[in-house]
């Protein structure tokens, strides 16, 4: 990514010319080099090309739905997209978010807070979770349990590396929020994370979010991850407080699903 003093490349997918015109002259202003495309396919061939440090993706577009180019953008690339829209639906937020959208802003919006919301997102655009290199076999030949890449969580084995979840040895398919949240809850394990720090590691800059989301991703991830969702012994609920996780699932937790919490 460019440094912040030499300008910032932001990818801007509108269709509408107004919007994109402003947007291209406003951004300039402010310091970011400006590349715009007109559709999502445009937007999509340009970003291999282009390589932005962010993108601003407006939610209807001519050839495609903004939702199916946000997937499209996160087979392939990290980079943080911001939803641009004057589609004020729950469920497309939704959807954007659970697709990793850093951001949603709706139409019509202010230029300046716009670029404080790019900017803020820029400065949080670094991993939550560190990649660090370290030998996934140990001298003996076994796997390396709980070492600082792969952790077991009872019949559960996470690699943070390589993103990758198994259950009793079989893939487990988690959303990249979903592994996102299991992977904060891993580092440490045992911490307890509150639900206020996990929203803002996740969901950075979204005020449109509540407890209720998190309290979904927890739940599907539970269900996924625990022999027993419904009694759940490795992510444990901190009743009014939060959540942590226990390795060896020995204090099976007494309180609610957080679906009821």
């Amino acid at each position: 990514m460019s440094a912040m003093h030499d300008g910032f490349t932001v990818l801007v997918i509108e269709d509408e010319e107004s919007y994109r015109e402003a947007l291209s002259v406003g951004l300039r202003l402010e310091g970011f080099r400006v590349v715009v495309a007109e559709d999502g396919g445009t937007g999509l061939s340009l970003l291999a090309e282009v390589q932005p440090d962010i993108v601003l993706l407006d939610m209807l577009l001519p050839d495609m739905h903004g939702i199916d180019v946000c997937r499209q953008i996160r087979a392939v690339s990290s980079v943080p997209v911001v939803v641009v829209s004057a589609v004020d639906s729950e469920l497309d937020i939704v959807l954007g978010l659970e697709l990793g959208a850093a951001g949603y802003v709706t139409k019509p919006f202010r230029l300046r807070e716009l670029v404080a919301r790019m900017h803020a997102i820029l400065r949080r655009a670094a991993p939550v979770v560190p990649v660090v290199a370290s030998p996934l076999v140990g001298p003996s030949g076994q796997d390396e349990v709980n070492g600082p890449d792969v952790i077991r969580v009872g019949a559960t084995t996470v690699d943070l590396q390589r993103r990758e979840v198994l259950s009793d040895g079989d893939p487990v398919r988690l959303s990249r929020k979903e592994f996102d949240l299991l992977a904060t809850l891993l580092t440490p394990a045992g911490r307890m994370r509150s639900r206020t720090e996990l929203l803002d590691l996740l969901w950075p800059d979204q005020y449109l979010l509540d407890s209720r989301t998190l309290d979904t991703h927890i739940h599907r991830l539970r269900s996924k991850v625990e022999p027993d969702p419904t009694e759940p012994r490795f992510i444990i609920t901190i009743r009014g407080v939060g959540f942590r996780i226990d390795l060896d699932g020995g204090a099976q937790a007494t309180q609610p699903s957080p679906m009821s919490a």
